[in-house]
């Protein structure tokens, strides 16, 4: 599926469901850790994401059928053109807003600064809602398994070799 793929009660499904699958298992892995923001954050930010990005799929689909019916509303107005490059606003503010989220996370005592990980976890949970929203499955599945991979092997690997030099 392309950035333009028909909104129906299959696609918002597939959007939500693997949204639920792949970031549930992204905020497991936090709370499992302990962190400050688990599961449940996670996939609210996550389903928050999709569900916006829905909300702008379904205005882009509704515009084009729009156009379809009434050419003559588009007629070298260049209007088609100038919503393209507007349509990402409801996407931008999402990566914006989530940025303030993650700000919370992130704690700093006595000049330990923590919670870098898990702030960066709802950002990219919010990517992935976002991925999924467009219909891009594939890469949301690849980009939350490599998410996996590297809060589970990846940062494993470096904490043992750090603990071995010490």
């Amino acid at each position: 599926m392309g950035m333009n793929p028909d909104v129906n009660l299959v696609y918002i499904l597939q959007a939500i469901g693997l949204t639920i699958l792949f970031v549930g298992l992204i905020g497991f892995e936090r709370q499992r850790r302990n962190k400050i923001a688990g599961l449940t954050t996670h996939l609210l930010v996550a389903l928050g994401a999709v569900g916006l990005t829905i909300v702008q799929q379904t205005m882009v689909q509704d515009l084009f059928e729009f156009i379809d019916q009434n050419p003559e509303y588009v007629q070298d107005t260049g209007f088609v053109v100038t919503f393209n490059h507007q349509r990402q606003r409801i996407v931008a503010q999402i990566v914006s807003g989530i940025g303030f989220l993650g700000t919370g996370a992130i704690l700093k005592t006595n000049g330990y600064i923590s919670g870098l990980t898990t702030a960066s976890t709802l950002w990219i949970s919010a990517i992935i809602g976002i991925i999924f929203g467009y219909g891009m499955f594939t890469l949301g599945i690849t980009l939350s398994l490599s998410i996996l991979f590297v809060l589970t092997i990846i940062k494993n690997v470096i904490r043992h070799n750090v603990e071995d030099h010490n």
